[in-house]
């Protein structure tokens, strides 16, 4: 029975590896060089209103992602579960706050929550694949900060979220989350209230520097929990740097702790 059981493991993972190059494969070709090259060169040149072009190209990311997460699901690569899921439908003009253990974050949030608008990298806007879609899509590329929060306050004019990873980077399994100041500062600066997002995956997933081969021995599962929102105007009486600095610190404070709740499984 032993021997059975080591030979089931054995296939699961091998088919996991084999699931995931799959994954990959359908993410690249199918989602990317399609939406990217064919789809969105489409809304380009027939939809000249450029904030309906950007709604229908949100929208467009938000079903892809549907598809595209449901399709590793039955192949067996991850699971994934949303709490408190029905909050995210009243979130206007508000800042999302998350931690980011993995590579499948913005695909999860995104999948959801349609109307979002993101924070990202300005390099991407150079990315082959993901270049044109960040533009069609109207997403924030982190640059300077005047610049930075005219577009912010922009989007929060016309009532959208906007996701933020305060880490800047993905994080480490099983130790303490670190935050730049750049949510609070958006947050206060903008006068926006802020919606804490806690993701779980477990065991680890798609990490920072971890190559897509290394799958773990069993599948990861992913809990997204709608946390609670915090208002600014609890932080926004205070002098700008040291309300950004206790705000910044609240936040850290209620991720770790929510993380602790929720220790990691490395195996």
């Amino acid at each position: 029975m032993a021997n059975r059981n080591t030979i089931i493991k054995k296939i699961s993972y091998g088919w996991r590896i084999i699931a995931t190059a799959i994954g990959f494969i359908l993410f690249g070709l199918g989602g990317l060089l399609i939406i990217s090259i064919f789809w969105f060169t489409c809304l380009r040149l027939f939809i000249w209103n450029p904030l309906l072009r950007n709604k229908v190209a949100k929208r467009s990311v938000c079903y892809s992602f549907k598809f595209f997460l449901w399709i590793i699901k039955i192949l067996g690569i991850i699971d994934y579960q949303f709490i408190g899921q029905e909050k995210l439908s009243t979130l206007k003009s508000t800042l999302i706050v998350v931690n980011h253990p993995s590579l499948l974050d913005y695909v999860l949030l995104a999948s959801v929550i349609p109307e979002t608008s993101c924070i990202v990298k300005e390099t991407l806007l150079k990315n082959f694949f993901i270049g044109g879609i960040i533009k069609t899509v109207g997403y924030i590329p982190n640059t300077k900060a005047d610049k930075l929060l005219n577009l912010c306050k922009q989007k929060f004019q016309r009532n959208n979220p906007i996701i933020i990873f305060p880490e800047g980077t993905r994080s480490t399994p099983n130790k303490p989350l670190s935050f730049q100041r750049g949510a609070a500062n958006i947050a206060l600066r903008c006068q926006t209230d802020i919606q804490m997002i806690h993701i779980n995956c477990n065991p680890p997933f798609l990490l920072k520097g971890q190559k897509w081969y290394q799958v773990a021995k069993s599948r990861a599962k992913f809990i997204v929990t709608v946390g609670n929102k915090i208002a600014i105007s609890d932080f926004s009486h205070e002098h700008l740097t040291v309300g950004s600095r206790r705000l910044t610190q609240y936040l850290e404070s209620c991720f770790n702790q929510h993380l602790s709740l929720n220790p990691i499984n490395n195996k």
